[in-house]
């Protein structure tokens, strides 16, 4: 029914591609659509679906980079205040076509370990990775800016329990990327017959 070798392929020629890479061009809104439906298939213990998502586009971006900016005011001592820091929190964000805000929406009754959801949502963002390589789309996984902060859970108004796990970013690029590098598996698998 699936080819094994494009899915091979397709998972090992997943790569990050970074804001800067860009090419300004937007990337069709049923792209990230297909990369969220997608995102929605992950493994989850319990049918818990702990994933949750907000997309920023358009002026939207404007908003979120509002909030990095604000994080980065807020959160850097003044000795180590730099103003080119703070400009780029904002570029970042408006480079891309869209930035998605990948929540943790923890279980009220708390059956499910904590760690188990969030390695649910991990497997719905590579879910949504995989789709738009697909697709050719570039995108990134940053855990940076008001990711662990208060201003970033104030914001997306999460539950004491709740946790905001990053933002992956998602845009258009051009021309190749590097080919990737892993160590081999076998350093890394004990096999017990």
């Amino acid at each position: 029914m699936y080819n094994p070798t494009d899915t091979n392929s397709l998972i090992a020629n997943r790569r990050s591609v970074y804001p800067k890479q860009y090419n300004g061009t937007p990337v069709a809104d049923a792209i990230v659509e297909q990369m969220l439906e997608n995102a929605n298939w992950a493994p989850t213990h319990g049918r818990t679906e702990p994933w949750r998502f907000v997309v920023f586009t358009g002026t939207g971006l404007e908003q979120l980079a509002d909030l990095f900016q604000r994080n980065y005011k807020e959160n850097t001592p003044a000795e180590s205040y730099d103003e080119g820091k703070y400009e780029k929190q904002r570029e970042s964000i408006l480079q891309s076509s869209h930035v998605i805000a990948i929540i943790m929406k923890r279980q009220e009754i708390e059956k499910i370990p904590e760690v188990e959801e969030v390695s649910a949502v991990a497997c719905a963002v590579q879910n949504m990775w995989l789709t738009a390589t697909a697709y050719s789309i570039g995108t990134y996984w940053s855990t940076g800016g008001p990711t662990f902060k208060h201003q970033g859970k104030a914001f997306f108004n999460l539950g004491e329990k709740d946790k905001l796990l990053g933002f992956l970013y998602v845009g258009n690029y051009d021309g190749d990327l590097l080919a990737g590098t892993r160590k081999p598996i076998a350093d890394k698998v004990q096999w017990v017959k």
